[in-house]
Parts: C-alpha cells; structure tokens; sequence
C-alpha cells in the first residue's frame, strides 16, 4: 500500500514538472516572438530616425545659406507649381 501511494506522488508530480515544463516553454516562445517584432520595429524607427536626421540638415542649409530668394523659388515650384517662362514641363499621365 505504501509502494502505491510513493507511485501515485511520483506520477502526479511528473505530470506536475511536465506541465511547468510545457508552460515555460510556450512562455519562452511567446517572450521570442516579442522580442523579434520589437527588433524589426527598432530597425524601421532607426531607418526613419536616419532618413528625418537627412531631412533636418537638409533643412539647416537651406537656412544657414541666407538666401531668402532660394526659399521662395522652391516653395513657388513645389506648392504652387510654378515654372520659369523658358521651361517645358512634361506631365506624365501614364500612372507608372
């Protein structure tokens, strides 16, 4: 009697450190995924911190160069889309 109830703790605690086992595992799997979704999230913020650190020097020129006329002429061909009077623009109207 006494062998059967050692067998029967033996077993139940074998399905017991199995399952903790189990649990762990998913947890450990779980914990990965994670981990590799927010390394790829990282690596896309880098890539858009990198290319707004462009955009921001880009735009430090443009001001430490003092040429207001510059300025206007971009902003006047971009917004507005305005041309000199000797230039031929060629829409294209292909979509592509």
């Amino acid at each position: 009697m006494k062998q059967r109830k050692q067998k029967n703790k033996s077993i139940i605690l074998r399905v017991l450190v199995l399952g903790v086992c189990v649990y762990m595992l998913v947890t450990l799997a779980g914990l990965w995924n994670t981990l590799n979704q927010s390394k790829a999230k990282l690596a896309s913020l880098k890539e858009q911190y990198a290319s707004e650190q462009n955009d921001i020097e880009e735009l430090q020129a443009v001001l430490n160069d003092d040429s207001d006329s510059k300025i206007i002429e971009k902003a006047a061909r971009e917004r507005l889309g305005y041309v000199y009077s000797n230039e031929e623009v060629y829409i294209d109207i292909s979509g592509n």
